[in-house]
């Protein structure tokens, strides 16, 4: 019994050193050595500070911005500070999701300036599951492109070019559809206007 007892406890402690803390810490090493930025949580910095994570949604309102789609967490904002991530949890046959639906409708047509017959993408009809999805399809990134062109003062053409490069396919080609990151395409929508006012300066002719 005594026997018994003493294997027992060694083996316990054995397999606690095991899977307690040597293959957690042979895996930090391997991912951070293989894969430091997602193992740091794919950040996305500008000027040197932190703003956001390419796996994590931000809300952005204004006009001159690209839009997320719809989110029942708000974004992972919280009194405590700690982010959340949910659903809304309504059925097909809720009320609620019916009056959200045909809001994000209205919402996104009339402030893009569409006209009222458009077909507004899923994406940005019905919040994902997550609540904090990064990514919007192609087609509600395109059919944003005129609002954010006015509003920068910068040509559709421009704005346009910015968002197919930004066009993320399927991954391996086959898994998931074409989707378009929108804290990147923003961050790099505001490197692009920076750019181009200094270079307007810089080549204002001198009085």
């Amino acid at each position: 019994m005594i026997k018994i007892i003493i294997q027992s406890v060694r083996q316990t402690l054995l397999w606690s050193v095991i899977a307690g803390v040597a293959y957690p810490v042979v895996m930090t090493l391997f991912a951070q050595t293989c894969f430091h930025d997602a193992a740091e949580g794919s950040l996305v910095k500008r000027d040197g500070k932190i703003i956001g994570s390419v796996w994590l949604a931000q809300q952005f309102t204004g006009t001159n911005y690209f839009w997320p789609r719809p989110s029942s967490c708000t974004y992972g904002s919280s009194p405590s500070g700690i982010v959340a991530s949910s659903g809304s949890n309504l059925g097909p046959t809720s009320a609620p999701l019916h009056t959200n639906v045909l809001n994000n409708i209205a919402a996104f047509i009339s402030g893009n300036n569409l006209p009222t017959n458009t077909v507004v993408p899923a994406d940005m009809i019905y919040a994902s599951a997550s609540g904090l999805d990064p990514h919007i399809s192609p087609e509600a990134a395109r059919l944003q492109v005129a609002r954010v062109a006015l509003s920068r003062g910068m040509s559709e053409k421009q704005v346009g070019e910015l968002v197919e490069k930004f066009v993320e396919p399927p991954q391996y080609g086959f898994l998931g559809q074409a989707r378009v990151n929108v804290l990147l395409l923003n961050v790099a929508l505001d490197k692009a206007q920076a750019e181009g006012k200094k270079a307007e300066t810089h080549g204002a002719p001198k009085g």
